[in-house]
């Protein structure tokens, strides 16, 4: 499988070097270091309760990548602009560079390790792959996961600023899906692959 569908599906770091935890940055007062503010945090990934002591300025997206060894979730921008780090925490799609992960205590994560795998693809991965939904791949765990937490959110009615009629079930035309994933940005301009995908993936015709 090449470079740019291991990134996209998400492949186990184990069998390509994972990546080690960097050293806290100690704290000072009265100019002497006097170590972190650590504490402990549980919370289920993909499934699996995982319990870590973290420095309390850990993002999520580091305990992910740096702490669980799990970098299917991008750091892009680190800016929550790009959307290359989402992930889904309780069922929303969140921008995991944005948020510390000592607020997540007993929350449910899902990354994009935790919706499928190269042998057991999510029907949205399969769908990307066959409508050449990336080029680089480095976008395309963030805008699985995003796209999966944005379909439920139509379902649940919930509008979006394109929406004709807040009180109506919101419907899947390109507009809306357009206006939904604004907040996933490619580089590479694979748009119009990524709309057909997820359109494909939503039960209507791309």
């Amino acid at each position: 499988m090449g470079t740019a569908a291991t990134i996209a599906l998400g492949v186990d770091p184990s069998s390509s070097g994972a990546q080690t935890s960097p050293p806290p940055v100690a704290a000072v007062a009265n100019g002497v270091g006097i170590g972190p503010v650590l504490a402990n945090v549980s919370f289920s990934v993909n499934g699996s309760r995982r319990a870590l002591e973290l420095d309390t300025r850990t993002t999520l997206l580091d305990a992910l990548r740096e702490h669980l060894h799990l970098t299917g979730t991008k750091k892009g921008c680190d800016h929550g602009q790009c959307g290359a780090c989402t992930v889904i925490v309780d069922g929303q799609r969140i921008n995991s560079c944005l948020t510390l992960a000592v607020m997540h205590e007993g929350s449910k994560v899902t990354t994009i390790e935790g919706l499928g795998t190269p042998d057991a693809l999510h029907p949205l991965q399969a769908a990307f792959i066959r409508h050449d939904g990336y080029q680089c791949g480095y976008c395309t765990a963030g805008q699985i996961c995003s796209a999966v937490a944005m379909l439920d959110e139509i379902k649940a009615g919930v509008p979006s600023h394109v929406s004709d009629d807040l009180t109506a079930q919101p419907s899947l035309r390109e507009p809306e899906l357009r206006e939904r994933m604004s907040g996933n940005i490619c580089r590479c301009g694979a748009y119009s692959n990524i709309v057909e995908a997820i359109t494909e993936f939503a039960g209507r015709p791309a």
